[in-house]
């Protein structure tokens, strides 16, 4: 029965290490946070790119150590989208790295992700990142996980 229980973790560790190797996080370093002029920006063109998907959605910018820098719902978006949006970006900046990586991570089998905390395996979390440093990150959520994403790469595509 011991060996058993070698085996299986030792399965466990190379299915795990596999599985991180796929999900790589950004090579970018933190930098400066977010401030509140860029968030505003950020969010703005995210809410551009929501109304072109004619979706009512929350959008959470956060600084770098997950703090909410500004947030914005909809008139008729869902109250729980609140939390989600935040979780979203909270994740994409804490793993340095868009929650979609998480998704299709979750997705292919590699379920040991959903036991770390902090996890949001749902598009929509993606880094702001300028001059190559990560200044934080926003989340959306209101619709599809995809529509979520567009969203979101829509705003932190704005900056540079």
């Amino acid at each position: 029965m011991g060996k058993l229980k070698m085996i299986t973790a030792i399965c466990s560790v190379v299915l795990f290490a596999a599985a991180t190797s796929t999900m790589a996080q950004m090579p970018n370093p933190y930098g400066p946070n977010i401030n509140l002029a860029t968030a505003k920006k950020v969010a703005e063109a995210a809410a551009e790119e929501a109304a072109k998907l004619k979706i009512n959605v929350v959008i959470a910018v956060v600084d770098t150590g997950g703090q909410i820098v500004y947030l914005e719902r909809f008139d008729v978006a869902q109250w729980g989208s609140i939390k989600v949006a935040l979780h979203k970006a909270k994740c994409s900046v804490q793993y340095k790295r868009p929650t979609k990586a998480l998704q299709d991570v979750i997705t292919k089998g590699n379920v040991q992700y959903l036991t770390l905390d902090g996890v949001s395996a749902l598009e929509g979390g993606e880094l702001i990142i300028q001059d190559g440093k990560i200044i934080g990150a926003i989340g959306v959520s209101g619709s599809s996980s995809a529509q979520d994403g567009e969203a979101a790469r829509a705003g932190a595509g704005v900056v540079k």
